[in-house]
């Protein structure tokens, strides 16, 4: 074993080494360095503003819904670890892969039937996209080959994930002239139980029709818009997307990467449209934060389409695909959200949330205020000052990530209702401090 080192020897190394997300290299400010995890605490290495323990206001983006160290998935790892914790895909399956794709079809909406396992969430939309643009070509129809969204997404960091997310608010502006040029529609408008807006409808069914020729696939984010602002909309969208795709001949494709796994009050938020799509990708909460693991689901029409085509394979087949100590722990937390009643915590999460976030609407700075499901959002009228944002948590006794103009919570639902007290408050102090 090697020497321990020590909390300044590790973060010294940390900043000469370790590129983290969305950030420069070296890093401008210290991460706070977590020892270990229980729960929904991750316990520091050292104190920090005078807190040695933080509540996970994240879910570690929004995947840990489980809490951490939860004995139903430390046995699923430790038994398939025992057995095996890797075997190539390619002319070789195994149980944990099968269960795991039969779980999904069974609770995914019809028809969803065939189901590819990815290694992260922007590959599955990889996938889909791909799966997409090969069925039309498999079909004949080589030029149906461009996407259509709407404003306001995102989808990974992948290339043509980046392609569409928002193409001038987003993280990929950057990529502008470089990427593939999509189909953008305005931003759907804000509401979840808003009525939805005919003129707004009217604008998604004109240029599905205008763009038909073209289109390969329409790919949004249901009701919730997640890194692109935290937004929600009417499902009432999804019912016209579907119809209009019906009409049009294009595929549908759903991002359920961060609604997936009840977040947002139903299991996939499809299900409050009551739609389905051809093509959806799962990821975060499928393995309830454990390992990386997601899935591109299709239909039957979908995978036979592709598989009438000159190269009648999907060619895709990652190193990982289908991991079998992956697969064991994403069976093992699916089978545990639907062995409790997931759907009730989830609405003790949500009016906990708008009783503890309702003192932000009074601080000067906040934009709104707005919860569905287990997500929380203050918006505010400017950019969010992420250091004092972090440090006002952080006193608080909780661990958030605010970004943009947005300090958000998605805690675990095994969280109290004196930890999610916490989380609000703390929530409340980054909007006030940042």
């Amino acid at each position: 074993m090697p020497e321990p080192l020590s909390p300044r020897e590790l973060l010294a190394l940390d900043r000469q080494h370790v590129w983290h997300p969305y950030g420069p290299m070296p890093g401008r400010a210290a991460p706070l360095l977590v020892e270990s995890a229980s729960g929904v605490r991750l316990r520091l290495a050292e104190p920090v503003e005078g807190q040695d323990e933080l509540v996970d206001g994240m879910s570690s983006w929004w995947s840990a819904v489980h809490g951490y160290n939860h004995p139903v998935l430390n046995d699923a790892a430790h038994g398939q670890l025992g057995r095996m914790s890797h075997v190539m895909f390619g002319g070789l399956t195994h149980e944990p892969a099968v269960r795991l794709a039969k779980r999904l079809v069974d609770i995914t909406p019809e028809p969803l039937e065939h189901v590819f396992l990815a290694d992260s969430g922007s590959v599955s939309v990889e996938v889909a996209v791909k799966m997409c643009l090969q069925y039309w070509r498999s079909l004949g129809k080589p030029r149906k080959q461009r996407l259509l969204t709407w404003r306001g997404g995102y989808h990974g960091d992948t290339w043509q994930p980046m392609s569409v997310c928002d193409p001038d608010g987003g993280m990929h502006e950057l990529w502008q002239g470089v990427l593939p040029r999509q189909i953008f529609a305005d931003a759907p408008p804000a509401g979840f139980d808003a009525a939805p807006d005919e003129a707004y409808a009217a604008q998604l069914r004109e240029l599905i029709g205008r763009h038909a020729e073209e289109l390969a696939a329409v790919i949004v984010e249901p009701v919730v818009q997640g890194a692109g602002g935290m937004s929600f909309h009417s499902p009432g969208y999804l019912r016209v997307l579907r119809e209009a795709c019906d009409a049009h001949d294009v595929l549908l494709v759903f991002d359920e990467i961060a609604t997936g796994f009840g977040r947002t009050g139903a299991l996939f938020a499809a299900e409050h449209a009551g739609v389905a799509p051809d093509v959806m990708c799962l990821g975060k909460a499928l393995t309830g934060g454990y390992l990386t693991l997601a899935a591109t689901l299709c239909t039957a029409a979908v995978a036979d389409g592709i598989s009438r085509g000159a190269l009648p394979v999907l060619a895709h087949g990652p190193t990982f695909m289908g991991n079998p100590l992956a697969a064991a722990v994403a069976d093992a937390s699916i089978d545990l959200l639907l062995s409790q009643d997931w759907a009730q915590e989830v609405k003790r999460i949500e009016a906990g949330l708008w009783e503890g976030l309702a003192p932000a609407r009074s601080h000067a700075g906040v934009r709104e205020v707005r919860v569905l499901g287990a997500i929380g959002v203050v918006q505010l009228d400017h950019e969010v000052d992420m250091a004092a944002a972090t440090r006002a948590a952080v006193r608080e006794g909780v661990w958030l990530r605010p970004f943009r103009d947005l300090i958000y919570t998605m805690p675990p639902y095994i969280t109290g209702d004196d930890d999610l007290a916490r989380i609000c408050a703390a929530v409340c102090a980054a909007a006030r401090e940042g």
